[in-house]
C-alpha cells in the first residue's frame, strides 16, 4: 500500500548541472467526465487529457514540472518505466491520472537501427465501470490510448464507438511504444498482419526478435517496431486482450483500435489476430521473456562506472527469497503479504523517523526467506546495505501472474521458470546478456530471479503493480543507507517537508507547509518537481 499522504519526489542534485537544458510543465490535476468503455464516468485528467499529456525530454534534461491538484482527495504522483503515474488515497490509478514519458537519446548517442519515420505511444490497460472504490473483479473491458474498442464484432461491440485509429503511410517503418498502464491484467498486443520486431525497453536496446504478438504486463513498456509483409491498402485491427484468463469469459473485454494506412482501400473487416492460447499451456508462454536478450555490442545512454554490465561476475552478498500467496483474512480482513507479512504503511514516514530518531515507526526485520508461519499485518522492512549486490528471487505461489517493481532501481532479469527455486537453478541463469529493467512478471507457480546492485540510497518500495494485490499489503521497503554519508550521495529533507505521525509537532505553519500537507486537508497542490532524467531508468529515441 502506497502512503497516500505523501508525493515522493528524487531531487538528484548532484547529477544536474547548470549547463544541462531544461524544460518545464504544469500538470492541473482534475476531474473530467469521459467514456472509456461506453459509459460516462469521472475519471482524472492531466490538463484536462485523459489519458494525460505527454512528458517529451532528452536524457540528462532537467525536467520541471508544477503539480496542482484540484481533486477532492489526496494525492501521490509516482514517475516508473515510461509513464507518471497517479495513485491517491483511494486507489486513483483505477480512474485514470496517467501519462506517457518519451526520453529520447543525445543527438551524440549512436542507436543500433535505422531511424523510424514515426514515434506512436500506446497506452492500453484494463477498465472498470463501476467507481474505483469498490472492491476489483473482472474488469469490463480494455482500453486504448483511452478510447472505446472498434466495432469488430456486433454482438460482442455496441454501436458508435469513439475508438482509438493510428494513421500511417505505407512503405515507412514506425516505432509503438506500448505501455500496460492497466490495474491487474496482463495483456497481448499485435496488429493484424504486421510483424513486429522488439527493440528496446524501458532504456534498454534489446537483441531484434520477430513476434506476431506479445506479451504486455502490468507496469511494464515495450518498444517494437512495426513491419507490413505485403501491399499496405486497407485498414488493421490493433488488438490487445486479457491474457492468463479463461477467454471465453474475457472475450467481451478486447481492446481493439485500427491501424489506417493513407492509401487505404477499405475498412479493417472479419475476426481479429488471434492471440496464443496459454490458458492450459504456460509453459509456452514463457519462452516470449526467456527469448528476450539485452543488445551489449550498442551504445548506451551514458557511462558505467559501476561495472554493472558485467554483472554475471560480481559476487553476489545476499540472497532474498520472497514468496507472494493467495490473500487471506487477518484480523477479518482480506489481505495479501510477502514472506507472511503483509505490509501496513507507517504512521511517520521511514527516512523522516530515522532522521529524528522516531522509536518504533517501522521494523528492520522483513525474513530474507520464505517461511509457514502464519501471515501477519506489520511494518516490516529489508535492511539492505548499501553498495551490495544482492540477488531477488521472487516466487509466485498465488493463482495470478504478477508484475514486481522495485522503486529507484533497474535490475537484472536472469532467470525465470516454474515450480519452486532452488540454488540447483542458478546453474541456468543468464550472466550475460539479460534485460534489466525496473518491472518483471513472475508467472504463477513460478518464480523469477533478479540481481540488484544497491547504489541508490533511501528507502526503496518493492510491490507488485496489480493493484488489487498491491492495496491488499503485497509490499515491503528496502531500508539503503550510507554509513558515511556525508551530504553527496542523500539530500537532506527539503524546508517544506510535510511532518506527519510522531512528528506532527514539528509542522511548521507556513504557505508551503500547508500546500504539502495533503493528508491533513484538500489544499491544491502545486510542487516544483525538479529531476535529472536518467537514461538507464527511461526510455529512448
Amino acid at each position: 500500500m502506497a502512503q497516500p499522504f505523501l508525493l515522493h519526489i528524487a531531487l538528484l542534485s548532484t547529477l544536474c548541472f547548470a549547463d544541462d537544458p531544461s524544460v518545464f510543465y504544469d500538470f492541473k490535476l482534475s476531474y473530467i467526465t469521459v467514456s472509456p468503455l461506453g459509459v460516462p464516468q469521472r475519471v482524472i485528467a492531466v490538463n484536462g487529457a485523459f489519458p494525460g499529456s505527454v512528458v517529451n525530454a532528452t536524457t540528462n534534461y532537467n525536467v520541471v514540472v508544477n503539480v496542482h491538484n484540484q481533486l477532492d482527495e489526496n494525492l501521490l504522483m509516482t514517475w516508473s518505466s515510461n509513464a507518471e503515474k497517479l495513485v491517491a488515497g483511494r486507489c486513483s490509478r483505477a480512474s485514470g491520472g496517467f501519462g506517457p514519458i518519451v526520453i529520447n537519446n543525445r543527438a551524440i548517442i549512436d542507436i543500433p537501427f535505422a531511424r523510424p519515420d514515426g514515434d506512436i505511444v500506446f497506452l492500453v490497460g484494463d477498465w472498470y465501470t463501476k467507481n474505483h472504490t469498490v472492491k476489483l473483479r473482472m474488469p469490463d473491458g480494455v482500453f486504448i490510448n483511452g478510447k472505446e474498442p472498434y466495432r469488430y464484432n456486433s454482438t460482442l461491440v455496441p454501436d458508435g464507438n469513439e475508438y482509438e485509429t493510428i494513421n500511417v503511410g505505407p512503405g515507412k517503418t514506425y516505432r509503438f511504444r506500448v505501455h500496460n498502464v492497466g490495474i491487474s491484467t496482463s495483456l497481448n498486443f499485435r496488429i493484424e498482419g504486421h510483424n513486429l520486431v522488439l527493440e528496446g525497453t524501458e532504456g534498454r536496446y534489446m537483441m531484434q526478435q520477430n513476434f506476431t504478438s506479445f506479451d504486455i504486463h502490468v507496469g511494464e513498456v515495450i518498444f517494437v517496431f512495426s513491419y507490413h509483409g505485403s501491399e499496405c491498402n486497407k485498414n488493421y485491427y490493433i488488438a490487445a486482450s486479457a491474457r492468463f484468463v479463461n477467454e471465453l469469459m474475457w472475450e467481451r473485454v478486447t481492446g481493439v483500435a485500427v491501424l489506417h494506412y493513407s492509401n487505404s482501400k477499405g475498412p479493417a473487416t472479419g475476426p481479429l489476430p488471434a492471440a496464443s492460447s496459454d490458458v492450459y499451456s504456460q509453459w509456452s508462454s514463457m519462452n516470449q521473456p526467456r527469448a528476450i536478450r539485452q543488445n551489449t555490442t550498442a551504445s548506451r545512454a551514458r557511462p558505467n562506472p559501476q561495472g554493472s554490465f558485467h554483472y554475471g561476475s560480481i559476487n553476489v552478498t545476499e540472497t532474498l527469497v520472497i514468496r507472494s500467496l493467495p490473500p487471506i483474512r487477518i484480523n477479518g480482513k482480506l489481505r495479501a503479504a510477502l514472506n507472511g507479512i503483509s505490509f501496513v504503511k507507517p504512521d511517520t514516514p521511514i527516512r523522516l523517523a530515522d532522521l529524528h530518531n522516531v522509536k518504533g515507526a517501522y521494523k528492520l526485520d522483513f525474513p530474507n526467506k520464505t517461511n509457514e508461519r502464519t501471515p501477519k499485518m506489520d511494518r516490516s522492512i529489508i535492511n539492505a546495505t548499501y553498495r551490495g549486490f544482492i540477488e531477488v528471487i521472487l516466487q509466485n505461489n498465488d493463482t495470478k501472474i504478477q508484475s514486481f517493481h522495485l522503486d529507484g532501481y533497474s535490475f537484472f532479469v536472469v532467470g525465470m521458470d516454474f515450480g519452486e527455486w532452488t540454488q540447483n537453478r542458478r546453474s541456468n541463469y543468464n550472466k550475460w546478456d539479460s534485460i534489466s529493467r525496473c518491472t518483471t512478471e513472475v508467472y504463477p507457480g513460478g518464480w523469477t530471479a533478479v540481481f540488484v546492485s544497491l547504489d541508490n540510497v533511501g528507502v526503496r518500495n518493492l510491490r507488485v503493480e496489480n493493484l488489487d494485490r498491491w492495496y491488499q499489503g503485497q509490499e515491503t521497503y528496502m531500508r539503503i543507507i550510507n554509513p558515511e554519508e556525508n551530504g553527496k550521495t542523500e539530500m537532506a529533507p527539503p524546508d517544506n517537508v510535510q511532518y506527519c505521525g510522531a512528528l506532527q509537532s514539528l509542522q511548521k505553519e507556513s504557505a508551503s507547509s500547508a500546500a504539502m500537507a495533503l493528508h491533513c486537508d484538500n489544499s491544491k497542490l502545486l510542487i516544483n518537481l525538479v529531476r535529472t532524467i536518467l537514461p538507464f531508468i527511461y526510455s529512448f529515441r
